[in-house]
């Protein structure tokens, strides 16, 4: 079964500082179709304005993955880390029994645009943990480069959750397929650019839930990027 999410459907929330597009339920916006994905809760796709973003806030359980895609992310954390991240860093924190921390734009004339995700764990109340990698443009250029797992493979950041996400840049015609074991789910998210993903022509923003699918099918239309996430139910 396909399920497609259109990028101009989205939940929106503009502050000013802060516009973010929700892919799913987030903070007040509600969207009974779109309440999380297996153990997928959150894409936001946020551009926070030069010299702003989230103050000192506690998370408690929760794998949150940041994805830069353009510009400089500073984080800053009660388990005393401090990075600046920028395109081709993933961030993985594990909130475990409680973490506070802060997310700001580093520049003070430039946009930052990144992509925050959540898993729901599937173990509790662990010590939190911070891990991030930088990974090349050349190691996702026409293959699905594994970053973020449950078990660290590949140099991949380790997630507390039986997921993998893969990332991926195809060229113009381009095709990749990955399998999905019986009663696995698949997700594909565009980050820019055209793909067809099991027949179904997706642009930027858009993605794509699978289910009960034998595997994912990507075609690119033009030069791409995108995740997928393959998922338990």
């Amino acid at each position: 079964m396909l399920q497609i999410r259109k990028s101009e459907a989205r939940g929106l929330a503009n502050h000013g500082w802060l516009n973010s597009h929700h892919s799913f339920s987030f903070g007040s916006y509600h969207d009974p179709e779109h309440v999380g994905f297996g153990p997928l809760l959150v894409i936001n796709e946020d551009r926070v304005a030069p010299g702003q973003g989230f103050g000192t806030h506690g998370h408690r359980d929760m794998e949150i993955i940041s994805y830069v895609l353009d510009g400089a992310l500073a984080h800053k954390d009660s388990m005393g880390t401090g990075s600046v991240l920028h395109y081709g860093d993933v961030q993985r924190m594990s909130a475990g029994n409680g973490v506070r921390h802060s997310e700001f734009n580093d520049s003070p004339s430039e946009g930052v645009h990144f992509l925050q995700i959540w898993i729901q764990p599937n173990v509790g109340g662990i010590p939190p943990s911070y891990e991030e990698k930088h990974f090349a443009l050349d190691s996702k250029r026409g293959q699905l480069r594994l970053v973020a797992s449950g078990d660290g493979r590949d140099g991949s950041v380790l997630i507390h959750q039986d997921a993998a996400l893969y990332a991926s840049i195809l060229g113009a015609g381009e095709r990749l397929q990955h399998p999905l074991a019986a009663g696995r789910l698949g997700y594909v998210h565009v980050i820019r650019g055209e793909l067809v993903v099991n027949g179904t022509a997706l642009k930027g923003g858009d993605a794509l839930k699978l289910s009960d699918e034998a595997s994912v099918a990507v075609e690119a239309g033009g030069e791409v990027e995108f995740l997928l996430f393959d998922l338990p139910r």
